[in-house]
């Protein structure tokens, strides 16, 4: 079992949280874990999507590639960087950086933060769900170790597409979901009024995940969330993140594909008494 914070707040509670616009973002987490960050850009064929971020760095003593979403806090670089919605170009920067570390036998750290995919014309135009998809593909036969950190909101295709990974993380108040709250109660009861409900019964909590064998660790938050003491939060992130890459590492490369293949064929496996 986990041991979380002493009060116990609600799924809905947790998604605020979690949407906080003062909570560290991806960028604050790399730098406040990480020496020596060398970001790279642009995806070879369309752009560079601001929404995604990654580079270089070296951690815990590592040189390791960090691929991240990034949300911005004023209007402009929330526009800038739209709201922390990836488009095509941004899953195939993020792609690109995954196999260039695989290359140079680099470990992949991701962080997990988004509303989910952009969902404009200009995304589906330059075939954001095939994107995803390549992505996912991917990330599945990357040969080095991947650890995904989820540091807020995790919605839908968006986070997947960076979340494939030997080892999942996820900080105390933050969630991961296939669709948001809203969007999962304007389908059910065509009524975002209900995204209390739909965010309880969905079980999209660190907790809730955690209990299903879906997740690895939690990180425990100050009370009232990371943006009370985002320094702890990121520094006590970076210690579990540390923690698994150095067990990871030790896994052969053929034992390190096997584990990842069994773990995603065996979520949402079940068995019935006959």
């Amino acid at each position: 079992m986990v041991q979380l914070s002493n009060k116990v707040l609600s799924a809905w509670e947790r998604v605020k949280i979690a949407r906080h616009p003062q909570r560290p973002f991806s960028l604050d987490f790399i730098r406040g874990m990480t020496e020596e960050f060398v970001e790279l850009h642009g995806d070879r064929c369309l752009g560079d999507d601001k929404a995604i971020v990654g580079g270089v760095a070296r951690f815990a003593g590592r040189t390791v590639m960090i691929v991240g979403q990034q949300k911005g806090r004023d209007t402009k670089e929330k526009l800038e960087r739209n709201f922390g919605m990836p488009a095509p170009e941004g899953f195939r920067k993020g792609r690109r950086l995954m196999q260039q570390a695989e290359k140079f036998g680099f470990p992949v750290i991701t962080l997990l933060d988004t509303p989910g995919a952009s969902p404009d014309v200009h995304a589906e135009q330059y075939g954001q769900a095939q994107v995803i998809a390549e992505n996912l593909y991917a990330m599945a036969k990357l040969k080095v170790p991947i650890v995904a950190l989820v540091i807020g909101e995790a919605n839908s295709g968006g986070a997947l597409a960076i979340g494939v990974a030997d080892r999942v993380i996820m900080l105390e108040h933050a969630y991961f979901s296939v669709v948001s709250p809203e969007g999962c109660a304007s389908i059910l009861w065509h009524d975002t009024s209900h995204a209390p409900e739909a965010a309880e019964a969905m079980r999209i909590t660190a907790g809730d995940l955690m209990a299903l064998g879906l997740i690895d660790r939690v990180v425990p938050e100050p009370a009232g969330g990371a943006q009370v003491d985002p320094r702890a939060t990121i520094e006590r992130a970076g210690e579990y993140v540390a923690e698994s890459l150095a067990e990871l590492c030790e896994i052969a490369q053929a034992d390190l594909l096997a584990r990842r293949y069994e773990r995603y064929r065996s979520v949402g496996r079940f068995f019935e008494k006959a």
